[in-house]
């Protein structure tokens, strides 16, 4: 079997934005089809579909909470599917990879706005050091496979991507996605809302629909040697994006910000001069919009949604 294109982690986030835009040819695997943490299962899944392109989605992911737990299972299992993914894919022939990074893997201490040259400039902020590390080794892979077999593998550094389908879980989510799941708690049950941290750091959100067209994008005309950086450059506050995540769903009760808790890094504004370069036209999904699909999204498919 030959097939054009293969998404893996394809119950994910930016995997379910992509099945929503229907490209041809293309096979979406999930762990149910393969275990990517083991080499034989991977390359018997691109030996039997021998495709023709690849995006790389899976991941062991979690927000801060569950990186700051999970240190060492994220950097295990992030290494391993990484290195079999890639190593399957160029045993199988494939043409072109594009596989995704994160913010959160650039130094702790850097220049900003980060640019896709820092990123090696010194260690990842403590709080999700094992995941920003098995990370980064996929884009030392990249270039190593490039190297040495002409690979064509690049490597996307979204930031924050949220969307329906996100993972709501209230101990290992994202940002907006536990934000989400904790106001519809605390709605059910009369209470207020507690959030981690000051509500003070800034960060850049990204729909994960804009991240699937821009994937196909990346397919069919980024040939640089070097990651590109996926974002508006917008900065918004957790505080702000709190009280906007409330205003939609309708809450009532008072916002508790528990500044006992960690706020990870206080901000990190993205260089997004190299996307505006090659897509200056580019619209991305406005914050509130994009929210408001993901809490319409939420609710409606409650509490059948991952991490319910």
């Amino acid at each position: 079997m030959n097939t054009d294109l293969l998404v893996t982690g394809s119950a994910g986030l930016v995997g379910h934005a992509l099945r929503q835009l229907d490209p041809p040819d293309t096979a979406f695997i999930t762990r149910e089809h393969a275990d990517l943490t083991d080499f034989g299962s991977t390359n018997t899944v691109f030996s039997l579909l021998r495709p023709r392109r690849v995006v790389h989605l899976a991941a062991v992911v979690g927000g801060l909470g569950g990186n700051m737990i999970h240190s060492g299972e994220y950097f295990r299992n992030n290494i391993l599917l990484n290195l079999n993914v890639l190593e399957a894919a160029r045993l199988a022939g494939v043409e072109k990879l594009i596989s995704f990074m994160s913010t959160c893997v650039f130094p702790d201490r850097c220049q900003y706005p980060l640019n896709e040259a820092f990123l090696h400039h010194g260690p990842p902020h403590p709080s999700n050091f094992g995941y920003a590390y098995a990370k980064r080794m996929l884009e030392v892979q990249s270039a190593a496979y490039r190297n040495e077999w002409n690979s064509d593998y690049i490597v996307a550094i979204p930031t924050n991507i949220y969307g329906p389908n996100d993972n709501f879980s209230l101990t290992d989510g994202h940002v907006i996605p536990s934000l989400i799941h904790r106001c519809h708690q605390a709605m059910r049950r009369g209470e207020d809302l507690v959030i981690w941290g000051s509500g003070k750091p800034l960060r850049e959100f990204v729909y994960s629909g804009d991240i699937a067209r821009l994937a196909l994008w990346l397919l069919d005309n980024y040939n640089e040697d070097q990651p590109i950086i996926l974002s508006s450059g917008i900065e918004v506050s957790i505080m702000e994006l709190a009280e906007t995540i409330t205003g939609i769903m309708g809450f009532k009760g008072r916002l508790v910000f528990d500044a006992t808790k960690p706020d990870g890094q206080l901000r990190k504004p993205s260089d997004v001069s190299k996307l505006q370069r090659y897509l200056p036209d580019f619209e991305f999904t406005p914050l509130r919009k994009g929210l408001e699909q993901t809490v319409e999204w939420f609710l409606s498919s409650y509490p059948q949604v991952r991490g319910a």
